[in-house]
């Protein structure tokens, strides 16, 4: 009914826009297409059957610029701009308010004028509009339709909370490493010394592999005193991807916790990017439940102990 009356407030608007950012429209044209717009978006989205919203805020933008444009001018007509230049300051503004982009709205701009000059009024308006959109209200439109579609999307807290929980946020010194060569016998001695699970084994390039408690116990058991940490290594690689038995530093604690599980290790070596097998500290199970606020809930040294039987 309102586009039977009122043409110009159907479609995109991009020409009526034109317009206005010309100063062709008067007050009276801009001021009720701002209005018929807004009633019109609001509308199209409550039925359900909406178009968009990156159009209808430019439009809004610009006519309510350009209503208030003319107002200026016509009180302070030796101080003021024509109504053309609030018209593109309007856009800029309600783009930045609806959407929350002030930053990307003012290089928009830049690129739709080549101005300079309209820079600095376009970024005081697209910050005092982000301060009070987000006074009256906190979610942003398009993560609120989201939601209402059953869309949960991450939000910038959310990878702003993510950052937290990196390996490097849970890493710590490693234990003195075990040398490939040594006897099963002589490193069942030096890992008694510190309560891991597993403990890191190199040789002289560097990192090579873990060795877990509970299979130098179970070698023992057997006989097997005698042989190098090298025959572990060996029959314990057949069991899974040699890359899943690392982490570096920037990978997010979830990778640590399904590496752990893969490869039923609860110590991973952190490593280089630059090079695996320069080894920069080591990862244990509590200290990743520890980082995620759930030690409490849980029986550390109890863990520990197991992950050692």
């Amino acid at each position: 009914m309102l586009g039977y009356f009122v043409p110009a407030v159907l479609g995109v608007g991009y020409d009526q826009v034109e317009r206005a950012l010309g100063g062709e429209l008067v007050l009276q044209a801009v001021a009720l297409l701002a209005v018929l717009k807004i009633i019109a978006t609001t509308v199209c989205y409550a039925s359900g059957n909406a178009g968009g919203i990156f159009g209808p805020s430019l439009f809004i933008g610009a006519m309510i610029g350009a209503s208030v444009g003319h107002v200026a001018h016509e009180l302070f007509p030796a101080a003021t701009a024509g109504a053309g230049a609030y018209a593109l300051v309007g856009m800029g503004t309600a783009f930045a308010g609806i959407i929350r982009t002030p930053l990307t709205s003012v290089i928009m701009i830049f690129e739709v004028t080549r101005n300079y000059t309209i820079i600095v009024p376009l970024m005081i308006s697209n910050l005092m509009a982000f301060y009070i959109s987000q006074r009256f209200q906190r979610e942003p439109i398009y993560e609120a339709l989201a939601r209402q579609d059953g869309l949960h999307l991450p939000t910038g807290e959310f990878r702003r909370i993510a950052r937290q929980f990196r390996v490097s946020s849970a890493l710590q010194p490693s234990p003195a490493p075990l040398d490939v060569g040594l006897s099963i016998s002589d490193a069942h001695e030096r890992t008694t010394s510190v309560d891991f699970g597993s403990w890191p084994v190199v040789d002289r390039r560097g990192l090579v592999g873990m060795i877990r408690v509970g299979d130098l116990l179970a070698a023992l058991a057997a006989g097997r005193g005698q042989e190098t940490l090298q025959s572990l290594l060996d029959a314990d690689r057949h069991d899974y991807d040699e890359n899943a038995l690392h982490l570096h530093a920037d990978h997010p604690l979830s990778v640590a916790l399904s590496r752990m599980g893969a490869t039923s290790h609860t110590v991973l070596p952190v490593v280089s990017r630059a090079n695996v097998r320069v080894l920069l500290g080591v990862v244990t199970l509590p200290d990743i439940l520890r980082a995620y606020g759930v030690e409490q809930a849980l029986d550390i040294p109890t863990l520990e102990a197991k992950a050692g039987d």
